[in-house]
């Protein structure tokens, strides 16, 4: 059964993955993504590869200086599989305005030849479940 340690060990995968993301480092972040890895938020979901995952933060919409992380959870279903959810507050550029996006994020990471790789992120906006707080 998984430790203390092991949870740690994914909390801490997870946050070199937004501190990659944050410093526009992509072939960090592209290497830490299985092929393919799915993808899942507000605008739909996709099957990506690595080359694909290091060319869209090429040229990013936004730009993402900080995040706090709140309330991980992690949970061991086999071995060389690991599942992290947690609430997650980001400060963002976004066309060119400050935003503050507060989300529920999961990631699916397994372990492959002795690392681990992620293999599912999701992100879903925090807010009314049935989309009443947002603009029509």
């Amino acid at each position: 059964m998984p430790t203390i340690t092991g949870e740690q060990e994914i909390i801490d995968l997870e946050t070199q993955f937004w501190n990659a993301i944050r410093d526009g480092d992509a072939a960090s972040a592209s290497s830490m993504v299985s092929e393919p890895c799915l993808v899942a938020g507000a605008q739909g979901h996709a099957a990506i590869d690595r080359k694909t995952f290091a060319k869209m933060m090429e040229a990013p919409v936004w730009t993402l200086h900080e995040f706090t992380f709140d309330k991980a959870n992690v949970i061991f279903p086999k071995d060389d599989v690991a599942i992290i959810a947690y609430t997650v507050t980001e400060q963002l550029t976004v066309e060119g305005k400050p935003l503050t996006l507060k989300a529920a994020d999961a990631s699916t990471w397994v372990r492959r030849d002795g690392r681990w790789l992620c293999a599912l992120h999701t992100e879903s906006v925090l807010g009314d479940p049935y989309g009443r707080d947002r603009r029509a």
